[in-house]
């Protein structure tokens, strides 16, 4: 498509239009003596055409699923983003004075308390992978003409994630991905280190698989024809690469050292006086492009998704939790066209291929970038577009919490599934098992953590995840287990199951996933003894059923002992004992993995640190005594 350029006057205008966005970004950090209006400056013509000239927006419903998407990655400059959105006519200018108040949801950094942010921003080098994510939707199941763009920062391009997202975006072709890096050559305390060499971001794209391009980030005419190209360059990603400058047009500041962060305060009014000068028509009125006719987005339904078919064992089946894993995924797949798994290569061990299986277009392979696989699927589940499984060995999401924890600012419904968890992994050594995952996601605000024990409870909790809202982990073992539930029962997030008991009971067994088996078996050793032991599996650690717990506890006579494959902070023990704090009269004896484990049997190691069946009993003996 052959490129017409723009009018003079909606050249002016759009000049005239960054202008104003710089002196918004200079009053409304004035108001809030905080944030960072020089690095707004620099983005102040790119923000100007993108939202006036390119971006095809619904500004009335912004999350319109057939809208373009837009991420400003480098989150601190928020304030030319609210000002973008105030000048289209979303909510009143005068609110921009509003920035950072405690009762105004123009924060300092995008979250998505606003109805036009899809996702948190500010935790840098993130953006480029929920933009991905978006984009993969778009051309892959939505087939719509929304196209994403994501504004980068040079400082941020230091970060190996948005190389990650960048190889991804190539690796598949998203043609309807734009990554514009704002090259303004300074960071927060010092140039950045490649500072104007534009070259070399450019050779480096390039070998991404972008089509690159490099451009003077305040010329409109540039800008004007670099989205135009990227608009029609099929079968890869753009980058456009704008030379910019921190502080732009802003006397005895532009591309100085020492401005990050800092309102401009007593050289205020002179700097914005200049900007005034600039702008030909003051009252300058610009409206974004509107969402087109054709090409929309479909209408989606992602609410009660079911498995298609009930779990389907024998009791005393033996059957890895993992593997049941990959039975429901495939299971709520058939019954859901918009349920995805996404994976870090490890797809035959979590056992995501059974959907891959079924509905290979529907499985996103992320290769083994994790800071990207969690990205793109929190990009992915945007807007409601899909019910995203995301799953690899527990301990390698360790590697992405950054990601993680900003999906829950994010408001995300991702679902996390991690496998290999603990010592009982075996031979693989202490680099693959997952020791500190349950203690990381209980830190994450709003979770959900399902910790099944068996095949039944497994499917019935990706059932359960798949319809709740907010981040979601499946805790899944390697080793197989015993099916010790009904293919009926029920299961409900805080309820835990008593799987054994007596009215005789004297002491009280908590156990998940492996270290449920050895409490039963522990329970067993003592009957012989004549010693009575009750046993609760409580199915999800966050929440706990501290009723459940706090009932038959009682009934125990207080003697409780939590037992689990996982290091002593932050699991499962500890989520007891934070529960029980409030009551009286409990002697809690806690087992845990205490040190760095070893490759070794399964079995062996369960011994040796600690959480088998033999040491469950010697735990029980010693609360009994007292």
């Amino acid at each position: 498509m052959s490129y017409h350029k723009p009018e003079a006057k909606t050249v002016q205008d759009l000049k005239d239009l960054a202008h104003k966005l710089r002196i918004h970004s200079i009053v409304s950090t004035e108001a809030s003596k905080s944030g960072h209006p020089t690095s707004c400056a620099s983005l102040a013509e790119i923000m100007s055409v993108l939202f006036f000239q390119q971006l095809r927006l619904n500004v009335k419903h912004p999350r319109d699923p057939s809208s373009d998407r837009f991420i400003l990655s480098k989150g601190h400059a928020a304030p030319i983003l609210y000002a973008a959105w105030a000048e289209a006519g979303l909510f009143p200018i005068e609110d921009l004075k509003n920035l950072r108040k405690i009762d105004s949801d123009l924060e300092g950094h995008p979250t998505p308390r606003l109805n036009f942010i899809d996702v948190g921003t500010g935790s840098l080098g993130q953006g480029v992978a929920v933009g991905a994510g978006m984009a993969y939707v778009g051309k892959n199941f939505d087939k719509a003409d929304y196209r994403t763009y994501v504004v980068v920062g040079d400082g941020e391009s230091a970060e190996g994630s948005v190389w990650e997202s960048l190889h991804f975006a190539g690796h598949y072709g998203l043609d309807n991905l734009c990554v514009i890096f704002d090259v303004n050559r300074l960071g927060q305390s010092e140039p950045t280190s490649l500072q104007h060499k534009l070259d070399v971001y450019r050779d480096r794209l390039e070998a991404f698989g972008f089509n690159a391009l490099v451009v003077d980030g305040h010329d409109v005419d540039e800008l004007c024809k670099a989205f135009h190209c990227a608009a029609n360059t099929k079968n890869k990603p753009t980058a456009i690469i704008a030379k910019t400058f921190k502080g732009k047009d802003f006397p005895q500041i532009e591309d100085l050292d020492n401005w990050h962060g800092k309102p401009l305060g007593a050289k205020a009014d002179t700097v914005i006086k200049h900007l005034q000068g600039l702008i030909v028509n003051p009252n300058v009125k610009l409206t974004p492009k509107k969402v087109g006719k054709t090409g929309l987005a479909p209408e989606v339904d992602i609410s009660n998704v079911k498995l298609c078919t009930p779990p389907n064992y024998k009791l005393g089946d033996s059957v890895a939790t993992r593997l049941a894993y990959g039975t429901a995924l495939a299971k709520i797949g058939a019954d859901n066209d918009r349920v995805i798994a996404l994976d870090g290569d490890t797809k035959n061990s979590t056992f995501s291929d059974k959907l891959r299986n079924a509905f290979p277009e529907r499985y996103i392979e992320c290769f083994i970038a994790e800071q990207n696989l969690v990205g793109v699927a929190i990009g992915t589940a945007c807007r409601r577009r899909t019910v995203a499984f995301v799953s690899t060995f527990a301990t390698f999401f360790t590697r992405a919490f950054d990601q993680i924890r900003m999906g829950a600012i994010s408001q995300t419904n991702v679902n996390f599934v991690g496998s290999h968890c603990g010592c009982s992994i075996g031979e693989d050594g202490p680099s693959q098992m997952g020791l500190e995952d349950v203690a990381m996601f209980r830190t994450i605000p709003g979770s959900t953590i399902f910790y099944p024990s068996d095949a039944v409870s497994t499917e019935r909790a990706v059932e359960l995840a798949a319809n709740t809202k907010g981040v979601c982990f499946i805790r899944t073992s390697r080793p197989n287990t015993s099916v010790i539930y009904n293919n009926d029962e029920p299961f409900t997030i805080g309820r835990g199951k008593v799987v054994r008991q007596k009215p005789s009971d004297e002491v009280l067994f908590i156990g998940a996933g492996i270290t449920l088996y050895e409490a039963l078996a522990a329970a067993e050793q003592l009957e012989k003894e004549c010693i009575t032991a009750r046993v609760i599996d409580p199915f999800t650690v966050k929440p706990l059923d501290v009723d459940l717990i706090v009932e038959h506890g009682k009934q125990c006579g207080g003697r409780i002992v939590v037992v689990e494959d996982h290091y002593q902070q932050g699991g499962l023990g500890e989520a007891v004992l934070s529960a029980l704090a409030e009551h009286r009269n409990f002697v809690v004896k806690h087992l845990y993995v205490p040190t760095v484990p070893r490759s070794g049997p399964p079995a062996v190691l369960i011994d040796m640190f600690g959480i088998s069946a033999r040491n469950i009993v010697t735990a029980a003996k010693a609360i009994l005594k007292k």
